[in-house]
């Protein structure tokens, strides 16, 4: 099930965890399928997930720090 809302798009760094994107947003693939569209997104940076693009809070088992 996908969520949507209208508005402008934000990232938002949080500190030692993971981007955090809100607004209207599409998750595609390499060809440029929409695999997923969300109103709100927690993305990995910390590399360390095991569902990537996304965040699976490997970073606190990990000690991330960014």
């Amino acid at each position: 099930m996908s969520e949507t809302t209208e508005g402008p798009t934000k990232v938002t760094l949080i500190p030692d965890g993971p981007l955090m994107v809100t607004g209207e947003v599409e998750i595609c693939d390499n060809d440029g399928n929409v695999l997923r569209t969300a109103s709100k997104i927690s993305l990995c940076r910390c590399g360390h997930s095991e569902i990537k693009p996304y965040c699976d809070g490997s970073h606190k088992r990990n000690n991330f720090k960014s």
